[in-house]
């Protein structure tokens, strides 16, 4: 009688080496975080609550320095009155930023676009509404250029939007011949061009349609990069852009549908601009690129990309307006409130670099 083995040896080779392999259950790091580690977490998962605090403490701040008048329901929308230009083109920046690119011609797009729109009214006689579709679309163009130059010549966006910059500021002094259209002309023949400038009361506080422009346009922007495809697409690029597009991104296409949206919105901040100014000049807004810059630094926005929160640029254009409106109530020099400003933006980089060790 054969006696049955009982002992279970590998059928195949592959088994042997299997069978020789380590057994032990993987284990995790359990470190506990210490409490400094936390916040930065926290801060790292939530970019727009830095700004946030720094927005709360301010307006304490100047509660306390200026007084019971600084809030009043008057002189706080009058802070958001005068931060809405900024913040619709910081809106067009923090697009743009996401991408880990920069736009310094956001500005001179916008002032373009308004003097396209108001010299298309008088000098062409061109109904107001196709004027202002006529602004719209080439301010389209002009992002659809720098898109193209940045996203297939592979151009860096700095130098790109620079040079721009230089062309679309020439080409409006070039074209206007530095005329300025008065306000009392768009209030007797076009007012719809001012149509941002008119005011509403609500409780005492006084509002523009530019402002709910902002926060209309702030909040569909939000939506849009946080719950679609198209806006986890710019995070993806600006975070890495090889592995976006190993990963199916189309990212040139991506690129060139930011930079048209951005020129698009610089579009509607240039027909704002008229609104909130009354007149059309070529001498007005030039330096919109820096404040929008401003506003996106100081709101949190990493300027390596792919991390950043639109709600964050518009705390960060309120903290300006906020230091700007408090400290001319509080009568000092207007240096002052740059230097603070200018304070700012450095601490805000050095906190960014403190919060992304924690991705690294």
């Amino acid at each position: 009688m054969t006696e049955t083995k009982t002992t279970s040896e590998p059928a195949q080779e592959f088994e042997r080496v299997l069978s020789q392999s380590a057994t032990a259950v993987a284990s995790f790091d359990t470190h506990e975080r210490s409490p400094l580690e936390k916040v930065r977490h926290f801060l790292h998962s939530s970019p727009a609550s830095v700004p946030l605090i720094v927005l709360v403490l301010s307006l304490i701040i100047f509660a306390v320095i200026v007084g019971s008048r600084f809030f009043t329901p008057f002189a706080l929308s009058l802070i958001l009155q005068q931060v809405a230009i900024v913040g619709i083109v910081g809106a067009a920046q923090t697009l743009v930023v996401l991408t880990a690119g920069i736009d310094l011609s956001v500005g001179a797009i916008m002032v373009l676009t308004s003097v396209i729109m108001g010299q298309f009214t008088f000098r062409y006689g061109m109904p107001v509404e196709l004027a202002i579709l006529c602004g719209v679309a080439l301010g389209a163009l002009c992002g659809f250029i720098n898109g193209v130059l940045i996203a297939y010549l592979k151009l860096p966006p700095f130098i790109v939007t620079l040079g721009t910059w230089q062309i679309y500021l020439a080409t409006t002094y070039i074209y206007s011949a530095n005329e300025t259209i008065r306000a009392q002309d768009i209030e007797t023949n076009a007012r719809l061009l001012q149509f941002f400038g008119e005011k509403i009361n609500i409780g005492g506080a006084t509002f523009t349609y530019g402002v709910f422009a902002m926060l209309v346009l702030i909040a569909i922007l939000w939506y849009v990069l946080n719950h679609t495809a198209w806006g986890r697409h710019v995070y993806a690029i600006g975070d890495d852009p090889e592995a976006a597009k190993l990963s199916g991104v189309r990212t040139k296409k991506v690129l060139i549908t930011v930079y048209v949206l951005a020129g698009l919105i610089c579009a509607l901040a240039g027909w704002a601009s008229i609104g909130r100014n009354g007149s059309v000049s070529p001498q007005i807004g030039q330096f919109a690129n820096i404040e929008s810059i401003t506003a996106v630094v100081i709101g949190g926005m990493s300027l390596f990309g792919g991390r950043g929160s639109i709600l964050g640029m518009l705390f960060g254009a309120l903290i300006v307006g906020v230091f700007s409106f408090g400290m001319r109530m509080y009568g000092t020099d207007v240096q002052w409130t740059y230097l603070i400003i200018g304070v700012l933006i450095i601490l805000a980089v050095a906190i960014d670099q403190w919060i992304r060790k924690v991705a690294g």
